[in-house]
């Protein structure tokens, strides 16, 4: 089953948004620029905001 994404805000380049998967809310950032790789899933907004805020891409 893929997950319903909710509260989704673009912080640059990246993507961050929240969603629920076994009763548990997670987040996620990820990176939407060309041939950028990064992505990661985080317990708190927070910390997937903060990912967003200090991400360099690489690309």
């Amino acid at each position: 089953m893929n997950p319903r994404f909710r509260d989704v805000r673009r912080i640059g380049f990246v993507h961050v948004a929240s969603y629920l998967v076994r009763g548990r809310n997670r987040h996620v950032a990820a990176c939407t620029a060309p041939r950028c790789d990064f992505s990661a899933e985080y317990d708190s907004r927070a910390a997937a905001e903060l990912a967003a805020r200090t991400h360099r891409c690489s690309a």
